[in-house]
């Protein structure tokens, strides 16, 4: 099969998220070919299925997602596609987090008129070190709220790759 991964990133982790699950696909035989959305990404038509992803910041996804899923969406409505959205409220105990995530995304698909079933919910990655110092306050007393990881010397990557992975061979089984 060939298979679009188009991803728009802040911080790295929905790269990294992108860039595994191109490999498992390939490791499964598939025609993979991925972009970041700031790459002007090719067109859907000449693929079998596309998988877009987005990280969540203040509750939105990455514009240029939403303009390529727009610019898109006759083409994406007719092919199979998912979505995967990248965020540390998928990491969190909270249940509103996970609530609200899951509004997020769900408005995002009726904004967009984008028809996919397929949305999977991927914790993200706290960067401290890549942070400037107001954003690490602001991080780290988040993270404190929620039970995460407060050392602020290093990255905490909260990514389950053994779900990704299930979840992407099993969407892509699923079609053939």
């Amino acid at each position: 099969m060939k298979v679009l991964i188009i991803y728009g990133t802040v911080e790295g982790q929905t790269r990294k998220i992108a860039r595994f699950m191109e490999n498992i696909l390939q490791e499964d035989g598939h025609q993979v070919a991925i972009a970041n959305a700031v790459e002007e990404p090719p067109s859907p038509d000449n693929f079998d299925v596309t998988l877009i992803g987005s990280s969540i910041h203040i509750n939105k996804y990455n514009t240029l997602i939403k303009n390529y899923v727009e610019e898109h969406i006759d083409i994406l409505n007719k092919k199979p596609s998912a979505f995967f959205s990248v965020s540390m409220a998928v990491a969190s105990s909270i249940k509103e987090e996970h609530e609200e995530i899951e509004k997020v995304a769900l408005e995002f698909i009726e904004e967009t008129s984008w028809k996919t079933k397929t949305i999977w919910h991927i914790a993200g990655a706290l960067r401290y070190t890549q942070y400037n110092y107001f954003k690490k306050l602001i991080m780290r007393s988040i993270a404190e709220k929620e039970g995460g990881a407060v050392d602020t010397t290093k990255d905490h990557e909260y990514t389950d790759w053994s779900k990704v992975k299930e979840q992407v061979l099993s969407f892509i089984n699923s079609l053939k």
